[in-house]
Formats: C-alpha cells, structure tokens, sequence
C-alpha cells in the first residue's frame, strides 16, 4: 500500500495482508439500489448509473439489507454501527482491501501502470466525463476484471481516516483507526484530477456530509463480503 511519491498521508510504502474477499465488480447502480431500499437520492439518474449522494450511514443500510435479503448474517450492529467483521454479510470494504483489489497485482499508480494518459481507457474523469457520472461498466476493467475502480464516483471504505494510519496500523487485514470524525473515501470520481484517480490516492470525508468538501453527487459504494471457506 502506498506510494513514495504521492501525498504525505500516503507514506510509508508498506506491505500488508488481507484474508479472502468477494468484491462487486463494478459501484452498486441505482437499480440495485432500489431492488431493496424505497427512495433514490441521486442527481444523476439512471437505472445503471452508480448510486450516488451516499452517506456512509446509508451504504452501511443497504449493506444489511442485501445480506438479509441473500440469508446471509449482517455486518452492522443496528444501534450502533459497527462492523462485524466475522459476519459472512455484505460490508463496505477495509482501505487495504481496496486498495489490493484495485491494484489487482500492480504496485504502479494505476491498475494499468504507470501512464495517466490511458486512464480514458479505464475510468471517467474529470478529463472526459462531461461533468457526469456513466453507466457502470463501461470502460476497461483491471485485470481482475473489476470496473470503475478509477473514476465515476468515489467510493467509501469502512474505515475510519487517520493521516499516520500506514505508520501504526497492523500488518495483518488492517481496519483503521478506532474512532475519528472522517471515514475514507477511495477511487476518485467524475469529477477528480487523473492524480486524484491514483491507486493509493487517500480521500477523507464526514460520514454524514456535514461541512463536505467532496461534490455528494461523486460519492457512491460497491460491497465486498468473506469468501465462503469452500
């Protein structure tokens, strides 16, 4: 994880190790969305648009939602919000599952290498997104056959933001700090630089969008859950 050379909240390089997950391959869509919970807050509407307008709260909510809907248990405590991560249920992803998935193998700045010039190829940007997001899918996946890992919308990770997190964090599945006001925000969006795209690229944003600084039409989610022991 990490970059030498990116923002200091990016250092130090540094190894880590996370147990096997399953990942959606592409940012949950408004129709996905909308198969379990009543209401769309989107800006931009389209049934394969990412969701969008998405506090962590809510992405959290759907998360439940499709467990219980797939008989599976959830991750979120009701009350309280926190995660458990034993629950074989759908959760929004740690920042170093996110960042190995979008990696898929590479330690370029990108999942394609080093070249922000190919990133049309792969993601819609502020280069190329005609201030928009785009139907999911659409461009080139990496090679682990994931879409919009750059681009489209920004996508939240379960953990909560800590500038030092890579200096104290563990080696072994790393969740993040135990408490803070802003929770990480990972991907970049329609809206981002092509620096912004990066693989280790760190965003971090109010759970609930008080004072935000990020554009809410570029926030969205995908879920990642445990692979079955089989």
């Amino acid at each position: 994880m990490g970059s030498r050379r990116g923002k200091p909240d990016e250092t130090p390089v540094h190894k880590v190790y996370v147990d096997a997950f399953l990942m959606d391959a592409h940012e949950v869509t408004q129709e996905e969305y909308g198969r379990l919970i009543l209401g769309n807050p989107s800006h931009f509407k389209g049934p394969d648009r990412p969701m969008e307008q998405m506090s962590w709260a809510k992405a959290a909510v759907y998360c439940n939602a499709r467990s219980k809907a797939e008989g599976l248990r959830p991750c979120y405590d009701e009350e309280t919000a926190d995660c458990h991560f034993a629950a074989n249920g759908y959760r929004l992803p740690t920042e170093a599952e996110w960042e190995y998935a979008c990696r898929a193998g590479t330690d370029t700045d990108y999942s394609f290498g080093g070249a922000a010039a190919h990133l049309k190829d792969y993601a819609w940007f502020a280069g190329n997104s005609s201030r928009t997001t785009h139907p999911v899918a659409q461009k080139k996946p990496n090679a682990w056959g994931l879409f919009d890992m750059h681009g489209n919308v920004a996508e939240w990770c379960n953990d909560i933001y800590g500038e030092d997190a890579y200096k104290a964090g563990p080696e072994k599945n790393p969740t993040g700090p135990a408490a803070g006001k802003r929770y990480v925000l990972r991907g970049g969006a329609w809206n981002s630089s092509d620096d912004a795209c990066r693989a280790a690229y760190r965003v971090a944003e109010n759970p609930g969008f008080q004072d935000a600084c990020f554009a809410l039409d570029a926030i969205g989610f995908r879920c990642v859950r445990r692979a079955p022991a089989e």
